[in-house]
This record gives C-alpha cells, sequence and structure tokens, in this order.
C-alpha cells in the first residue's frame, strides 16, 4: 500500500499543479482593450462583453468616460455587442461613469468571486460561450472570469 501511494503522489502532485494553474491562464493578451478589434469579439461569437472599469476601460481617478472609451462603446454597439461595466469599486463612482456611456454595470462585484456574475448572467439568460471578459488584474479579474466560466483577456494596466 506504501509503495503505492508513493507512486500515485507525483502524480495527483502533479495533476494539482496543472489545474490550480489552470485558473491564472486567461483565453488572450493585449496590451490594451483598445488595441483588440471588435471583430475579434465577433468571430468568436460574443454577444456580451464584460469590461473591468479601472486601469482597463479608464484609470481609476477618473468620474467619466475618456474619450476613446466613448468610441470603443459606440463601436461595440454598432457590432451587436453589448458592453458591460465590472468593477469592484464602489457604487457612485461607478454609476456615475456607466450612466455617462448609457451602460449597464455591477460595482462591489467581489472579484476573485464570481457569485454576482453568475447572478448578473443568470438573470441576463445569455449563453456563456457568448460572453467574454476583458481586466487588467490576474488574481481579481482572470480568477473571476474562469470562476464564472468565462473567457477572458488579459491587458496591461492603463
Amino acid at each position: 500500500m506504501k509503495y503505492f501511494l508513493l507512486t500515485l503522489f507525483p502524480v495527483l502532485r502533479y495533476y494539482l499543479y496543472i489545474n490550480m494553474f489552470k485558473r491564472f491562464i486567461p483565453f488572450a493578451h493585449a496590451n490594451s482593450i483598445y488595441e483588440i478589434p471588435v471583430d475579434f469579439y465577433q468571430q468568436n461569437g460574443v454577444t456580451l462583453l464584460l469590461i473591468d472599469l479601472d486601469n482597463t476601460l479608464d484609470s481609476y481617478r477618473l468620474y467619466t468616460p475618456t474619450e476613446r472609451a466613448v468610441t470603443l462603446i459606440d463601436n461595440l454597439r454598432k457590432a451587436n455587442i453589448t458592453p458591460v461595466i465590472i468593477s469592484n469599486n464602489r457604487g457612485k463612482r461607478v454609476s456615475s461613469y456607466a450612466n455617462a456611456l448609457g451602460l449597464e454595470y455591477i460595482h462591489s462585484a467581489r472579484k476573485p468571486f464570481s457569485t454576482r456574475i453568475k447572478k448578473f448572467l443568470k438573470e441576463k439568460g445569455v449563453p456563456l460561450e457568448n460572453i467574454m471578459f476583458v481586466g487588467d488584474q490576474l488574481v481579481t479579474d482572470v480568477l473571476a472570469a474562469k470562476g464564472a466560466g468565462l473567457r477572458i483577456i488579459l491587458t496591461e494596466k492603463i
């Protein structure tokens, strides 16, 4: 029995190691959300795009969107992709920013936990294969997206 456990341990350790790190591997990587062409989302069947606000879409200091954010959101809408802002930030700043763009939002998302994301997506009724997440944080955004069963694009911080 001891020999069996000793031979099983490296296999088990390898399996746990691989599965543990899978949670941190994004679907894709980009330097910025602004470098991702809208047709990339279309080619991947995306109809709902969850976008992290702070340091992904704009600086964490801004309460109103920049021109490039407005242009991006307009381009997504023209491509029949519904953008939704998701943030761990509190309601006032997120609502101010999202309302300026006319977007739905999830504030106080409690990322890396995916509970609030799953609840929102269940209410929307959109299949997971039609949803993508874009964020800049490995430990919060990637883990939250993976926990919700979503593809995620990891970007660099603005």
